[in-house]
């Protein structure tokens, strides 16, 4: 991995991370720096899940990989904020 390639994977998994609060409906209460985590996170899982069923190699823009990052992003903001809540309630 060049630096350049780390650079366009952190930015494509803030904007993968952000994608995925867009989707999870309501109100998350997690900071977007978490967010921005969870997104980096599921931008890595959502290549790697992408490389293992063998639909990464396309030819122009890789929606199949693109859906799975989005949806894993979806999924880590929701349980996050799910937790986060439960827990910021438990202590009132």
């Amino acid at each position: 991995m060049t630096v350049t390639s780390i650079l366009v994977a952190l930015v494509v998994g803030l904007i993968i991370g952000a994608l995925g609060r867009l989707v999870v409906p309501g109100k998350q209460n997690i900071p977007i720096w978490l967010t921005m985590v969870i997104g980096v996170v599921a931008a890595l899982l959502g290549t790697v899940l992408a490389r293992a069923i063998g639909v990464d190699k396309t030819g122009g823009i890789d929606w199949i990989e693109l859906a799975f990052q989005v949806v894993l992003a979806a999924i880590g903001v929701a349980l996050v904020a799910g937790t986060a809540g439960r827990r910021r309630r438990s202590v009132r």
